[in-house]
């Protein structure tokens, strides 16, 4: 993205009362996440592959934070308190499948807990991206995160869903479906509870 272009984006979502930073690299966000989270407060995890190249559930448990994220479990049990826990954190930190130029941030989730708090809980929400999930608009930002991030998605998490092999959705009602959850964040009417990094690299799905 040329300066330009960066300008735009931060500003459209400004407008949204959404905060966009940019960084250069994954390793400047993540600094950024340790300035901006207090060692004091509780963090929840809505899981995600750029946050696992991030490492930053270790580093911020490692630092004093009690950190809620459902990889650390050890049964389905723990899976789901760990999930609930997250929804009542002071920080909230995840990745998205798609944001447009716009300012539109997409989701699709199975279970639902990460866009639950994205929505409302937590009192701040970092989203994480890399370059490669901008879309130009709302529009293509949905094709994107339905045609692309679930197949793979479904994918990782060990789900066959008809879009897997098709690479597009058919709006499937298979047991394997994985696109239960489609949420879009147009704004939040709480100036800056959200804060959007935007990295230049190619992250995730």
């Amino acid at each position: 993205m040329n300066e330009k272009e960066i300008i735009n984006i931060i500003d459209n979502f400004s407008k949204r009362n959404i905060e966009a930073f940019y960084f250069d690299s994954l390793e400047e966000a993540k600094m950024k996440v340790l300035d901006m989270i207090p060692k004091t407060k509780t963090v929840g995890i809505g899981n995600s592959q750029t946050l696992k190249k991030m490492n930053i559930s270790r580093v911020l448990e490692e630092r004093g934070n009690i950190v809620y994220d459902k990889t650390f479990a050890k049964n389905k049990e723990e899976i789901r308190d760990l999930k609930r826990k997250s929804l009542l954190t002071d920080w909230y930190i995840t990745s998205s499948n798609a944001v447009s130029v716009e300012g539109h941030i997409v989701n699709i989730d199975h279970s639902g807990n990460r866009v639950a708090a994205m929505v409302y809980g937590p009192d701040k929400v970092i989203v994480i991206v890399g370059i490669n999930k901008i879309e130009g608009t709302l529009d293509d930002a949905m094709k994107r995160a339905r045609n692309h991030a679930a197949p793979l998605n479904a994918i990782r998490a060990g789900y066959n869903p008809p879009c897997v092999e098709l690479k597009r959705c058919v709006d499937c009602l298979t047991k394997d479906r994985v696109c239960y959850n489609v949420v879009t964040i147009e704004g939040q009417y709480i100036p800056n509870r959200m804060k959007l990094f935007i990295v230049n690299e190619d992250l995730g799905f």
